[in-house]
């Protein structure tokens, strides 16, 4: 079969390559999945260029979430059948024709659900809305956010609002608050004008915001702590600028601003099935009534995967970047 493989670590549009390799067996409690598609995210690129916190001994695979059909299955798997449609937003390696996955990290796709969303349901959607959940926010409560025209931005303004919980968006460049606008989404502003915290509080009214999720480090950083109300909370979930975050230290200590992070793989593992089964309930309801979407930009074959990994991180982009076998 074939595999999208990286014999070193380094810019994925130059290091990935696709090779032919054994398809893989399952074992005990393991399921092979004939991957339908995979979407690219920055974790995975990340990776790739051994600047995650997953650093895998090469050469090595890639790719982390897909859709898929059940193609086989190992012993003491129960709850699975072949020929069922599932996804995976944990299982290492499912850039190639097959995967093999535990039969536990597999979840069955409900019937009428494109594939190319459900490709993309597990690992941002459920990190936003696990995110949320974390949060404590209440209905009326203000929540910022950077990134905001971002796919995690996007995703958590969508499944805020569906709570009732405000959120006010920090976008780097005007552009980004045209591009949301048009998806619905209002209350951003561009950083990038010298009146933008005036804009601020134009949009909130002067309400706290008590909680900022920072997905860019550098001084956009600064930036979100310096909209934060007094015992206000920086939730760390990404670095898409820098891995460095500037932050004032009055801020912090005028404010008592708590920082802290957030990973969702780990947060996932530890959450119980009654509290996993509710949010993914949720998350359906929510893609079912048209309050969440999972836009793609730009689909690509395993044979474009350099093409692909370029893509990602075009600016503007208003969707996910896919991969198909």
């Amino acid at each position: 079969m074939r595999a999208i493989v990286h014999e070193s670590f380094g810019e994925p549009s130059e290091v990935l390559t696709v090779q032919e390799v054994p398809t893989p067996e399952p074992g005990p409690r393991e399921v092979r999945v004939r991957t339908l598609a995979s979407p690219i995210h920055n974790h995975d690129l990340w990776t790739v260029r051994g600047s995650y916190g997953y650093k895998p001994e090469l050469p090595a695979r890639a790719g982390t979430e897909a859709v898929g059909v059940v193609d086989a299955m190992g012993a003491e798997v129960t709850g699975l059948q072949v020929g069922q449609r599932v996804v995976t937003g944990g299982t290492f390696g499912v850039w190639a024709d097959y995967f093999v996955a535990k039969a536990a990290a597999l979840m069955p796709v409900p019937e009428g659900l494109p594939d190319d969303t459900a490709a993309q349901l597990v690992a941002m959607p459920f990190s936003a809305i696990s995110l949320l959940d974390t949060l404590d926010l209440q209905p009326g409560d203000w929540l910022a956010q950077n990134a905001a025209n971002g796919a995690v931005g996007r995703l958590v303004a969508q499944l805020a609002r569906a709570r009732g919980v405000n959120v006010l968006g920090l976008v780097r460049r005007a552009a980004g608050v045209d591009e949301l606008r048009a998806l619905g989404i209002d209350d951003v502003v561009a950083t990038d004008s010298d009146d933008w915290r005036d804009r601020v509080t134009q949009i909130t009214g002067g309400a706290p915001v008590r909680v900022g999720i920072d997905s860019v480090g550098g001084s956009a950083t600064g930036d979100l702590v310096s909209v934060l109300a007094e015992q206000g909370t920086l939730v760390v979930f990404g670095a898409m600028a820098s891995s460095t975050m500037q932050i004032p230290s009055g801020d912090v200590i005028f404010k008592d601003v708590t920082v802290k992070g957030f990973w969702g793989s780990r947060v996932s593992a530890a959450m119980d099935a009654d509290k996993r089964a509710a949010l993914m309930a949720e998350l359906y309801q929510r893609i079912t009534s048209g309050s969440l979407t999972l836009p793609v930009e730009e689909s690509y074959s395993f044979e474009q995967v350099a093409d692909a990994a370029r893509a990602n991180f075009a600016p503007g982009r208003s969707g996910k970047i896919l991969l198909h076998p």
